[in-house]
Protein backbone atom coordinates (compact mmCIF):
# COMPACT_ATOMS: atom_id res chain seq x y z
CA UNK A 1 0.00 0.00 0.00
CA UNK A 2 1.63 3.64 -0.92
CA UNK A 3 1.34 6.39 1.54
CA UNK A 4 -1.50 8.04 -0.14
CA UNK A 5 -3.62 5.43 -0.68
CA UNK A 6 -6.69 5.33 2.01
CA UNK A 7 -9.82 3.18 2.58
CA UNK A 8 -12.93 5.26 2.56
CA UNK A 9 -16.17 4.07 4.96
CA UNK A 10 -19.74 4.94 3.40
CA UNK A 11 -21.95 4.28 6.28
CA UNK A 12 -25.83 4.48 5.97
CA UNK A 13 -27.38 4.01 9.60
CA UNK A 14 -30.92 3.13 7.86
CA UNK A 15 -34.23 2.39 10.24
CA UNK A 16 -34.33 -1.26 8.59
CA UNK A 17 -30.45 -1.87 8.11
CA UNK A 18 -26.66 -0.42 8.52
CA UNK A 19 -24.96 -0.94 5.19
CA UNK A 20 -21.47 0.00 5.15
CA UNK A 21 -19.26 0.34 1.68
CA UNK A 22 -15.41 0.67 1.63
CA UNK A 23 -13.83 1.90 -1.13
CA UNK A 24 -9.84 2.05 -1.68
CA UNK A 25 -8.54 5.78 -2.41
CA UNK A 26 -5.46 5.91 -4.36
CA UNK A 27 -4.96 9.02 -6.58
CA UNK A 28 -8.45 9.91 -8.29
CA UNK A 29 -9.55 6.40 -8.27
CA UNK A 30 -11.98 4.55 -6.24
CA UNK A 31 -12.77 1.18 -6.17
CA UNK A 32 -15.23 -0.84 -4.08
CA UNK A 33 -13.27 -3.59 -2.16
CA UNK A 34 -15.72 -4.40 0.81
CA UNK A 35 -18.94 -4.58 1.97
CA UNK A 36 -20.99 -5.27 5.32
CA UNK A 37 -24.71 -5.18 6.22
CA UNK A 38 -26.55 -5.73 9.30
CA UNK A 39 -30.55 -5.67 10.58
CA UNK A 40 -30.73 -2.14 12.33
CA UNK A 41 -31.99 -1.45 15.51
CA UNK A 42 -32.32 1.00 17.97
CA UNK A 43 -33.16 3.57 14.67
CA UNK A 44 -36.62 5.09 13.93
CA UNK A 45 -37.52 7.01 11.05
CA UNK A 46 -33.88 7.54 10.52
CA UNK A 47 -32.88 8.50 13.92
CA UNK A 48 -30.83 7.02 16.87
CA UNK A 49 -33.44 6.20 19.44
CA UNK A 50 -30.83 3.53 21.11
CA UNK A 51 -27.25 4.34 21.50
CA UNK A 52 -26.11 1.31 22.50
CA UNK A 53 -28.60 -1.10 19.97
CA UNK A 54 -27.86 1.07 17.01
CA UNK A 55 -23.66 1.08 17.80
CA UNK A 56 -23.53 -2.58 18.23
CA UNK A 57 -25.26 -2.71 14.90
CA UNK A 58 -23.04 -0.34 12.69
CA UNK A 59 -20.01 -1.90 14.64
CA UNK A 60 -21.43 -5.41 13.52
CA UNK A 61 -21.27 -4.14 9.52
CA UNK A 62 -18.01 -1.85 9.72
CA UNK A 63 -16.56 -5.32 10.98
CA UNK A 64 -17.82 -7.15 8.25
CA UNK A 65 -17.28 -4.52 5.84
CA UNK A 66 -13.56 -4.33 6.63
CA UNK A 67 -13.37 -8.55 6.81
CA UNK A 68 -14.43 -8.47 3.79
CA UNK A 69 -12.06 -5.59 2.48
CA UNK A 70 -8.91 -7.40 4.24
CA UNK A 71 -8.15 -3.72 5.49
CA UNK A 72 -9.29 -1.53 7.87
CA UNK A 73 -11.17 2.11 7.61
CA UNK A 74 -9.03 5.18 7.69
CA UNK A 75 -12.44 7.67 7.52
CA UNK A 76 -15.98 7.66 6.96
CA UNK A 77 -18.44 9.59 4.97
CA UNK A 78 -21.75 8.94 7.09
CA UNK A 79 -25.04 9.38 5.67
CA UNK A 80 -27.64 12.01 7.56
CA UNK A 81 -31.33 11.62 7.18
CA UNK A 82 -34.46 12.03 9.57
CA UNK A 83 -37.32 14.20 10.03
CA UNK A 84 -35.49 16.94 12.13
CA UNK A 85 -33.44 17.87 8.48
CA UNK A 86 -34.79 21.25 7.39
CA UNK A 87 -33.62 23.57 4.36
CA UNK A 88 -34.27 27.38 3.71
CA UNK A 89 -33.35 29.28 1.01
CA UNK A 90 -30.88 32.38 1.00
CA UNK A 91 -29.19 34.82 -1.70
CA UNK A 92 -26.58 37.76 -1.67
CA UNK A 93 -25.26 40.11 -4.36
CA UNK A 94 -22.21 42.35 -4.12
CA UNK A 95 -21.40 45.39 -6.69
CA UNK A 96 -17.97 44.38 -8.49
CA UNK A 97 -15.49 46.04 -6.31
CA UNK A 98 -12.41 46.26 -9.60
CA UNK A 99 -12.57 49.59 -11.99
CA UNK A 100 -12.78 47.32 -15.17
CA UNK A 101 -15.63 45.24 -13.78
CA UNK A 102 -13.71 42.65 -14.06
CA UNK A 103 -14.90 39.66 -10.76
CA UNK A 104 -12.58 38.72 -8.71
CA UNK A 105 -11.90 35.75 -6.39
CA UNK A 106 -12.48 38.43 -3.13
CA UNK A 107 -15.98 39.16 -5.01
CA UNK A 108 -17.28 35.65 -5.53
CA UNK A 109 -16.08 34.82 -1.40
CA UNK A 110 -17.87 37.82 -0.22
CA UNK A 111 -20.95 37.09 -1.75
CA UNK A 112 -20.96 33.77 -0.50
CA UNK A 113 -20.05 34.65 2.88
CA UNK A 114 -22.78 37.11 3.05
CA UNK A 115 -25.48 34.11 1.15
CA UNK A 116 -24.66 31.80 3.97
CA UNK A 117 -24.23 34.22 6.98
CA UNK A 118 -27.90 33.61 8.08
CA UNK A 119 -27.96 32.58 11.60
CA UNK A 120 -29.65 29.40 12.57
CA UNK A 121 -32.42 29.10 15.75
CA UNK A 122 -30.19 27.67 18.77
CA UNK A 123 -29.54 24.11 18.99
CA UNK A 124 -29.23 23.78 15.62
CA UNK A 125 -26.18 22.86 13.42
CA UNK A 126 -25.84 23.22 9.02
CA UNK A 127 -25.12 20.06 7.20
CA UNK A 128 -25.27 21.77 3.84
CA UNK A 129 -24.62 24.68 1.85
CA UNK A 130 -25.89 24.17 -1.43
CA UNK A 131 -24.60 26.47 -3.76
CA UNK A 132 -26.51 27.22 -7.02
CA UNK A 133 -25.55 28.89 -9.68
CA UNK A 134 -23.75 32.42 -9.78
CA UNK A 135 -25.79 35.24 -11.65
CA UNK A 136 -23.64 37.71 -13.50
CA UNK A 137 -26.09 40.96 -14.24
CA UNK A 138 -29.28 38.45 -14.54
CA UNK A 139 -27.35 36.12 -16.40
CA UNK A 140 -26.63 32.71 -15.49
CA UNK A 141 -23.25 31.37 -14.88
CA UNK A 142 -23.07 28.07 -14.20
CA UNK A 143 -19.51 27.70 -13.34
CA UNK A 144 -17.21 29.52 -11.51
CA UNK A 145 -17.55 33.70 -12.34
CA UNK A 146 -14.30 34.79 -11.66
CA UNK A 147 -12.51 37.09 -14.35
CA UNK A 148 -15.97 37.46 -16.20
CA UNK A 149 -16.70 40.89 -16.75
CA UNK A 150 -20.38 42.67 -14.87
CA UNK A 151 -20.91 44.96 -12.40
CA UNK A 152 -23.24 43.10 -9.97
CA UNK A 153 -22.57 39.56 -8.90
CA UNK A 154 -25.77 37.23 -7.39
CA UNK A 155 -25.47 33.93 -5.55
CA UNK A 156 -28.07 31.87 -3.22
CA UNK A 157 -27.69 29.23 -1.32
CA UNK A 158 -30.02 26.24 -0.14
CA UNK A 159 -29.13 25.65 3.17
CA UNK A 160 -29.68 22.40 5.36
CA UNK A 161 -29.48 22.24 9.20
CA UNK A 162 -30.21 19.19 11.64
CA UNK A 163 -31.25 19.08 15.66
CA UNK A 164 -27.15 19.16 16.63
CA UNK A 165 -28.03 15.93 19.45
CA UNK A 166 -29.59 14.52 16.42
CA UNK A 167 -26.37 15.13 14.45
CA UNK A 168 -24.45 13.62 17.08
CA UNK A 169 -25.95 11.22 18.24
CA UNK A 170 -25.38 9.08 14.59
CA UNK A 171 -21.35 10.83 14.47
CA UNK A 172 -21.16 9.26 17.90
CA UNK A 173 -21.83 5.21 17.10
CA UNK A 174 -18.90 5.37 14.22
CA UNK A 175 -16.63 7.70 16.74
CA UNK A 176 -17.43 4.36 19.22
CA UNK A 177 -15.80 2.72 16.26
CA UNK A 178 -12.52 4.82 16.82
CA UNK A 179 -12.90 5.91 13.56
CA UNK A 180 -13.10 9.63 12.24
CA UNK A 181 -16.38 11.29 10.34
CA UNK A 182 -14.75 13.01 7.34
CA UNK A 183 -18.14 14.40 6.34
CA UNK A 184 -22.10 14.02 6.57
CA UNK A 185 -24.05 13.86 3.51
CA UNK A 186 -27.39 13.64 3.22
CA UNK A 187 -28.62 10.77 2.08
CA UNK A 188 -30.65 12.30 -0.97
CA UNK A 189 -27.86 13.91 -2.17
CA UNK A 190 -25.82 10.70 -2.18
CA UNK A 191 -29.12 8.59 -3.88
CA UNK A 192 -29.47 11.39 -6.37
CA UNK A 193 -26.34 11.43 -7.60
CA UNK A 194 -25.99 8.21 -8.37
CA UNK A 195 -29.56 7.54 -10.07
CA UNK A 196 -29.38 10.88 -11.84
CA UNK A 197 -27.51 11.57 -15.30
CA UNK A 198 -25.67 14.98 -15.75
CA UNK A 199 -27.88 15.92 -18.33
CA UNK A 200 -30.78 14.96 -16.24
CA UNK A 201 -30.03 17.20 -13.11
CA UNK A 202 -29.12 20.13 -16.31
CA UNK A 203 -32.96 20.05 -17.78
CA UNK A 204 -34.27 19.54 -13.98
CA UNK A 205 -35.18 16.10 -12.62
CA UNK A 206 -36.59 15.11 -9.10
CA UNK A 207 -35.01 12.00 -7.53
CA UNK A 208 -37.27 10.07 -4.43
CA UNK A 209 -35.47 7.83 -2.56
CA UNK A 210 -37.81 5.92 -0.69
CA UNK A 211 -36.47 4.09 2.59
CA UNK A 212 -38.06 2.15 5.36
CA UNK A 213 -38.60 4.71 7.78
CA UNK A 214 -38.38 8.19 5.65
CA UNK A 215 -38.57 9.30 2.24
CA UNK A 216 -35.52 11.60 0.92
CA UNK A 217 -35.82 13.53 -1.96
CA UNK A 218 -33.43 15.80 -4.45
CA UNK A 219 -34.95 18.66 -6.85
CA UNK A 220 -32.20 19.21 -9.33
CA UNK A 221 -32.09 22.38 -11.86
CA UNK A 222 -29.16 23.82 -14.06
CA UNK A 223 -27.41 20.61 -12.91
CA UNK A 224 -27.31 21.06 -9.24
CA UNK A 225 -29.26 20.38 -6.04
CA UNK A 226 -32.03 23.40 -5.83
CA UNK A 227 -34.14 21.88 -3.59
CA UNK A 228 -33.84 18.87 -0.88
CA UNK A 229 -36.07 17.40 1.90
CA UNK A 230 -36.86 14.52 4.17
CA UNK A 231 -40.39 12.63 4.67
CA UNK A 232 -40.62 10.37 7.95
CA UNK A 233 -42.75 8.02 6.10
CA UNK A 234 -41.32 5.10 3.99
CA UNK A 235 -41.56 1.25 3.41
CA UNK A 236 -42.34 0.21 6.74
CA UNK A 237 -45.34 2.61 7.22
CA UNK A 238 -46.72 0.47 4.04
CA UNK A 239 -45.92 -2.39 5.93
CA UNK A 240 -47.67 -1.52 9.54
CA UNK A 241 -50.57 -0.41 7.05
CA UNK A 242 -51.41 -3.87 5.98
CA UNK A 243 -50.64 -5.28 9.98
CA UNK A 244 -53.54 -2.88 11.11
CA UNK A 245 -55.90 -3.26 8.11
CA UNK A 246 -55.89 -6.92 8.07
CA UNK A 247 -54.73 -7.78 11.54
CA UNK A 248 -51.72 -9.29 11.22
CA UNK A 249 -48.15 -9.45 12.49
CA UNK A 250 -45.65 -6.94 11.58
CA UNK A 251 -43.85 -9.86 10.15
CA UNK A 252 -46.90 -11.54 7.78
CA UNK A 253 -47.99 -8.28 6.57
CA UNK A 254 -44.05 -7.43 5.72
CA UNK A 255 -44.38 -10.94 4.01
CA UNK A 256 -47.94 -9.59 2.04
CA UNK A 257 -46.51 -6.30 1.00
CA UNK A 258 -43.54 -8.24 -0.90
CA UNK A 259 -45.71 -10.35 -2.73
CA UNK A 260 -48.34 -9.01 -3.17
CA UNK A 261 -48.49 -5.03 -2.80
CA UNK A 262 -48.90 -2.35 -5.66
CA UNK A 263 -48.49 1.07 -5.75
CA UNK A 264 -51.37 0.76 -7.95
CA UNK A 265 -54.65 -0.90 -7.74
CA UNK A 266 -54.32 -3.94 -10.21
CA UNK A 267 -56.99 -6.12 -9.10
CA UNK A 268 -60.38 -6.30 -10.78
CA UNK A 269 -62.47 -8.10 -8.83
CA UNK A 270 -62.43 -8.62 -4.69
CA UNK A 271 -63.25 -12.17 -5.12
CA UNK A 272 -59.39 -12.65 -6.31
CA UNK A 273 -57.59 -13.95 -3.24
CA UNK A 274 -53.77 -14.70 -2.19
CA UNK A 275 -52.74 -17.21 0.17
CA UNK A 276 -50.33 -15.30 3.35
CA UNK A 277 -47.80 -18.34 2.99
CA UNK A 278 -49.33 -21.05 0.04
CA UNK A 279 -48.24 -23.72 1.88
CA UNK A 280 -51.88 -24.49 3.69
CA UNK A 281 -50.43 -24.79 7.19
CA UNK A 282 -52.95 -24.63 10.17
CA UNK A 283 -52.29 -20.98 10.10
CA UNK A 284 -52.37 -20.25 6.56
CA UNK A 285 -55.37 -17.88 5.13
CA UNK A 286 -56.40 -15.69 2.40
CA UNK A 287 -56.58 -12.21 1.59
CA UNK A 288 -58.47 -10.54 -0.74
CA UNK A 289 -55.88 -8.96 -3.13
CA UNK A 290 -57.61 -6.15 -4.41
CA UNK A 291 -57.44 -5.00 -0.50
CA UNK A 292 -54.24 -5.16 0.03
CA UNK A 293 -52.88 -3.29 -3.36
CA UNK A 294 -55.84 -0.76 -2.19
CA UNK A 295 -53.81 -0.19 1.55
CA UNK A 296 -50.49 -0.14 -0.62
CA UNK A 297 -51.35 2.17 -3.11
CA UNK A 298 -52.95 4.29 -0.66
CA UNK A 299 -50.13 4.95 1.38
CA UNK A 300 -47.85 5.29 -1.58
CA UNK A 301 -50.00 7.93 -3.27
CA UNK A 302 -49.90 10.01 0.12
CA UNK A 303 -45.90 9.72 0.40
CA UNK A 304 -45.81 11.31 -3.61
CA UNK A 305 -48.89 14.03 -2.44
CA UNK A 306 -46.45 14.94 0.37
CA UNK A 307 -43.34 15.16 -1.41
CA UNK A 308 -45.05 17.60 -4.26
CA UNK A 309 -46.51 19.32 -1.51
CA UNK A 310 -43.10 20.38 0.39
CA UNK A 311 -41.90 21.09 -2.73
CA UNK A 312 -44.65 23.90 -3.10
CA UNK A 313 -43.75 26.21 -5.88
CA UNK A 314 -39.97 25.02 -6.88
CA UNK A 315 -41.28 21.72 -8.54
CA UNK A 316 -43.35 22.40 -11.62
CA UNK A 317 -43.81 19.93 -14.81
CA UNK A 318 -41.92 22.81 -16.96
CA UNK A 319 -38.72 22.93 -14.91
CA UNK A 320 -38.62 19.33 -14.29
CA UNK A 321 -38.49 17.98 -17.99
CA UNK A 322 -36.57 15.29 -17.01
CA UNK A 323 -39.18 13.95 -14.58
CA UNK A 324 -38.60 11.62 -11.48
CA UNK A 325 -36.30 9.31 -11.02
CA UNK A 326 -36.97 6.58 -7.89
CA UNK A 327 -34.56 4.40 -6.15
CA UNK A 328 -34.83 2.93 -2.44
CA UNK A 329 -35.74 -0.48 -1.24
CA UNK A 330 -39.31 0.67 -1.27
CA UNK A 331 -39.09 1.70 -5.02
CA UNK A 332 -38.83 -2.31 -5.59
CA UNK A 333 -43.20 -1.61 -5.38
CA UNK A 334 -44.86 -2.66 -8.66
CA UNK A 335 -46.11 -0.11 -10.34
CA UNK A 336 -44.41 2.71 -8.12
CA UNK A 337 -43.11 4.76 -11.32
CA UNK A 338 -46.65 5.15 -12.53
CA UNK A 339 -47.88 6.01 -9.07
CA UNK A 340 -44.96 9.02 -9.10
CA UNK A 341 -46.01 10.17 -12.89
CA UNK A 342 -49.27 10.54 -11.71
CA UNK A 343 -49.10 12.60 -9.06
CA UNK A 344 -46.12 14.33 -10.36
CA UNK A 345 -47.49 14.79 -13.87
CA UNK A 346 -44.03 14.18 -15.02
CA UNK A 347 -42.96 11.15 -16.70
CA UNK A 348 -41.32 8.45 -14.15
CA UNK A 349 -38.82 5.49 -13.67
CA UNK A 350 -37.07 3.12 -11.42
CA UNK A 351 -33.31 4.78 -11.37
CA UNK A 352 -30.35 2.60 -12.59
CA UNK A 353 -27.43 2.14 -11.18
CA UNK A 354 -24.36 2.83 -13.15
CA UNK A 355 -23.04 0.26 -15.33
CA UNK A 356 -19.36 0.43 -13.28
CA UNK A 357 -20.93 -0.99 -10.24
CA UNK A 358 -20.66 -4.81 -9.63
CA UNK A 359 -23.80 -6.62 -9.93
CA UNK A 360 -24.60 -8.01 -6.89
CA UNK A 361 -24.40 -3.96 -5.58
CA UNK A 362 -26.88 -3.05 -8.32
CA UNK A 363 -30.04 -2.98 -6.01
CA UNK A 364 -31.67 0.34 -5.57
CA UNK A 365 -30.89 -0.23 -1.52
CA UNK A 366 -27.22 0.66 -2.28
CA UNK A 367 -28.12 4.24 -3.76
CA UNK A 368 -27.07 5.86 -1.15
CA UNK A 369 -23.70 4.29 0.37
CA UNK A 370 -22.17 4.20 -3.83
CA UNK A 371 -23.10 7.96 -3.48
CA UNK A 372 -21.31 8.30 -0.08
CA UNK A 373 -18.33 6.80 -1.91
CA UNK A 374 -18.43 9.08 -4.75
CA UNK A 375 -18.78 12.20 -2.60
CA UNK A 376 -15.67 11.09 -0.66
CA UNK A 377 -13.69 10.66 -3.52
CA UNK A 378 -14.91 14.18 -4.48
CA UNK A 379 -13.83 15.38 -1.26
CA UNK A 380 -10.22 14.10 -1.67
CA UNK A 381 -10.17 17.21 -4.28
CA UNK A 382 -12.14 19.89 -5.22
CA UNK A 383 -14.46 19.84 -1.93
CA UNK A 384 -11.28 19.87 0.13
CA UNK A 385 -12.69 23.10 1.10
CA UNK A 386 -16.56 22.44 2.42
CA UNK A 387 -14.83 19.15 4.02
CA UNK A 388 -12.44 21.40 6.37
CA UNK A 389 -15.39 23.55 7.27
CA UNK A 390 -17.75 20.53 8.13
CA UNK A 391 -14.80 18.62 10.39
CA UNK A 392 -14.63 22.29 11.94
CA UNK A 393 -18.17 21.23 13.03
CA UNK A 394 -17.69 17.45 13.95
CA UNK A 395 -14.91 18.72 16.36
CA UNK A 396 -17.51 20.90 18.24
CA UNK A 397 -19.56 18.03 18.89
CA UNK A 398 -17.01 15.68 19.51
CA UNK A 399 -15.86 18.21 22.59
CA UNK A 400 -19.28 18.70 24.06
CA UNK A 401 -19.83 14.76 24.11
Amino acid sequence: MTSSTKFIGAVEIGTSKVTVLIGEFTGRELAIIGYGECQSRGVIKGVVVDYKAASECAHAAMEAAEQNAGEQIDQVYLAQTGGHLEGFYNEAAVNVKSADNMISALDTDTVCRLATAKELPAGRMVVHNIRRPFRVDGRLVPGNPEHLVGQRLEVGYWTVHGQENRLADTIHVIRGFNLEVRELILSGLASGHMVTTAEERQHGVLAIDLGAGVTDFVLYRDGGPHVTGVVPVGGSHLTNDLSLGLRLTEGQAEKLKLRHGRALVQARSKTDKVWLDGNFTIGDRQFPQQTIEQITAARTWEIFEVVKKKLGGAFTPETCSAGVVLTGGAAKLPGIAECAAKVFGVPAHLGETPSWVNENLRDPGFSTTLGLLYYGLASQAERAAPARRKRGFLQKLFATA
